[in-house]
């Protein structure tokens, strides 16, 4: 099963460490391959140096996916985790 999902950051400091530490954590809870898409590049959403490495900031939009069996779970778990930080 695939799952794809768009999100806008507000987090003022765009993805910042923290965040991304929190993203590594949830995503990492899942079998299902996790992807964040952003300026054409693309990073496995377990690797908290290949999200850094995006620079995402304030106002940027993202692409969030997931493939595998419990994708449908991960898009949720990462959608909450994410809005937490100030991502919608």
């Amino acid at each position: 099963m695939n799952k794809t999902v768009s999100m806008a950051i507000e987090n003022t400091s765009g993805i910042n460490a923290q965040m991304a530490q929190k993203i590594v954590q949830a995503a990492s809870e899942f079998e299902s391959d996790i992807t964040l898409r952003y300026l054409k590049k693309e990073v496995d959403l377990k690797s908290i140096l290949g999200i850094m490495s995006l620079a995402v900031l304030e106002g940027a939009r993202v692409e969030i996916e997931a493939k595998g069996v419990d994708a449908e779970e991960a898009i949720t778990a990462i959608q909450a985790t994410v809005s937490k930080g100030g991502i919608k």
